[in-house]
This record gives C-alpha cells, structure tokens and sequence, in this order.
C-alpha cells in the first residue's frame, strides 16, 4: 500500500493518506491529495520538499534529475555546482520523511504485519499509529529508535521512483523549476563565498 504522507523536521506527521495500491503513481497520489476535500493544503509563501516520484512544481520542489543525491555520493566528494549542491541540502533536509516513517515501523510492528487486514481497516490503524507517534513525539521520542533509524537510513540509498513517471510540463511545473533555479544559486553563491 502506498501512503502519503508530509511531516515536519521534528519527525511529526503534518499530513497522512493511506489506502492507495502500492502500484499507484506517486503524482496521481499527490493530485488525489491536492483535490480532496481534507486536501493538502501548501501554506503561501511556502513549499514541501518532494522526492523525485513527484511532479515539480511550486508548491513541492524536487529534487535536480539525472545529478548526485543521495548523502552517501557526497561522503568523499563536495558539490561541484549549483545542482549538486541543492540536492545535497535537499536530501538532507527530506530525509525527515524517511526518519519519521522508519521510527514509526519501529515504534509499531503492527504496521509490517497487515497482510490479513482489508485496506480500510489498514488505513485506520496507519492513521492511528501516526497519530499516537505524534503524541509520542512530544513526550517521549525515545532517541535509542531514532538513532536506530538514523543508522538504517545512512547504510541504505533509498529508492529512486523518478523513472516510473512520465509527467506532462504545465505552467506550475515552471514555476517550480523558476522557485528550484533561485534557490540553487542562492544556496551555491553562499557555498562559493563561504569557500573563500
């Protein structure tokens, strides 16, 4: 089963929709969740960090195709230019979502067990764990988990779900495009200041 889901970079829940086959487009997915009636609202002035599964565009920034991203390819070797640097950063800071969602299958075992259960009633219990992880969150985050996972996560590349897509370009995707170019010089003239 596919989720969605959006959270902050205290590895809280912000925005969860369970219930989508696992076969399922994550843009298709995304534009479900856009359209719904208890849709995923993107603040103004603001923006999610989306992998590249997603379509670019003003609201959820992707990462740069085709140019190094995962952590691991710049252990030994920096960005060499503005595109390398933004996905450096980018993996770094969507690597929450990956965070939260591996201290929650941690937290709750239930959640690799729901083969026996239909897609409704596995929704609700992914809803509820993510709710009791929010909570949990807040009293008792238990580090040993999240230290756990950051540990999963830095031997593991994620994967890279971009080459199942094949996404039609609109003029919100060029804005997002426009939103990603400016950050990316923004982020790679304060790397080359900073250098010197």
């Amino acid at each position: 089963m596919n989720v969605l889901a959006a959270c902050t970079f205290d590895l809280k829940f912000t925005y969860v929709l369970p219930g989508w086959e696992g076969s399922a487009l994550d843009s298709r997915i995304l534009e479900n969740a856009i359209h719904n009636e208890d849709n995923l609202n993107v603040p103004q002035g603001k923006f999610y960090l989306a992998d590249a599964g997603y379509m670019l565009r003003s609201g959820f920034i992707t990462p740069y195709r085709s140019i190094r991203y995962h952590l691991r390819e710049y252990s030994r070797h920096p960005p060499e230019n503005p595109k390398e640097l933004f996905n450096l950063r980018h993996s770094s800071l969507r690597n929450a979502i990956e965070r939260a969602f591996g201290v929650l299958k941690n937290r709750f075992p239930i959640l690799s067990e729901m083969s026996r259960y239909n897609v409704a009633t596995v929704s609700k219990i992914i809803i509820a764990c993510c709710i009791l992880h929010n909570f949990l969150m807040n009293f008792d985050p238990d580090e040993e988990i999240i230290a756990q996972v950051d540990r999963d996560l830095m031997n593991n590349v994620p994967e890279d779900r971009a080459s199942r897509e094949n996404i039609a370009r609109g003029e919100d995707e060029r804005r997002g495009e426009i939103l990603r170019d400016t950050i990316a010089a923004k982020m790679w003239n304060d790397y080359i200041r900073r250098q010197h």
